[in-house]
């Protein structure tokens, strides 16, 4: 998928739905690579923390901001991924605002509770919500039972929902969701490990607990158009202009996953956890 040019008709349907699935957007031996070093990776895991949802369940995550050299960076680098945000966001530097390894472990992984990602980002301070996109790489399989996505398609029409506090996640305000529940299809985002979904920050979604005895595992990185800039957020790749990768540098290169030196979020640091 080199380079990969969408089509208008894709581009009219991220504007109607709010999201867009591309089937086997990275191929088989990169996902594996990936999962490997995901799975096998003491520094994402020591640098993980979960949140918990309203019935106490974890839900693990690790995320980082600048995208490096490492396995990690260059696939948010990537020049597929870079050309796909710029397509749907427009005009503007696409910027590698943060990315994070869910981890939703078998029987125990907690589920997300209904919210936009803007819910979050507008606590940041980022103006702008149609300059913000979340990109979601399925390495493993999603499904229902295994708390897959969920989204309510064309709900990122009705604007951002006031979010408060669902056990240690933000959820939007219930009495919005139910009514966007009413006119907004549900739709179950079952996705084969390699398959991609694009969504917009304002789009309504949330996952379900993961039920199964298989591990759920992806990776979702969020990109900003550097004209939006945020008055609370103080890292700045947010803002940085990202440094185009070819596709073929993945396989092309020594797989290498996170270091130390990666700057991580701490939980004490979400500024989610601490704006009201």
């Amino acid at each position: 998928m080199s380079g990969i040019i969408l089509t208008s008709a894709q581009k009219a349907q991220y504007d109607r739905d709010g999201y867009l699935i591309i089937r086997k957007f990275v191929d088989n031996k990169e996902v594996e690579l990936l999962y490997n070093l995901a799975t096998a990776d003491d520094t994402v895991s020591s640098n993980a923390f979960d949140l918990r949802d309203q019935d106490g369940k974890r839900t693990k995550l690790t995320l980082w901001f600048t995208p490096g050299d490492d396995t990690f960076g260059l696939l948010t680098r990537r020049e597929s991924v870079v050309n796909a945000v710029q397509a749907l966001l427009g005009d503007g530097e696409v910027c590698h605002f943060h990315s994070k390894l869910m981890q939703k472990e078998p029987k125990v992984g907690g589920a997300w509770e209904w919210h936009q990602d803007y819910g979050y980002w507008y606590k940041n301070g980022f103006p702008y919500p149609d300059a913000m996109i979340s990109v979601m790489l399925a390495l493993s399989e999603a499904t229902k039972m295994n708390g897959c996505l969920q989204v309510l398609k064309g709900s990122h029409k009705m604007g951002r929902i006031e979010h408060n506090f669902a056990g240690e996640q933000q959820g939007a305000d219930m009495d919005f969701v139910n009514e966007a529940i009413k006119n907004c299809e549900t739709i179950f985002v079952e996705l084969e490990p390699g398959d991609a979904l694009f969504f917009h920050s304002n789009l309504l979604h949330a996952s379900g607990a993961n039920l199964s005895d298989k591990p759920r595992w992806s990776i979702i990185s969020a990109y900003n158009l550097d004209h939006n800039k945020p008055f609370r957020e103080k890292n700045t790749s947010c803002i940085t202009p990202i440094k185009v990768v070819a596709d073929s540098v993945l396989l092309g290169s020594s797989p290498s996953g996170l270091s130390d030196k990666t700057d991580f979020l701490h939980k004490e640091n979400e500024i989610t956890l601490n704006v009201k």
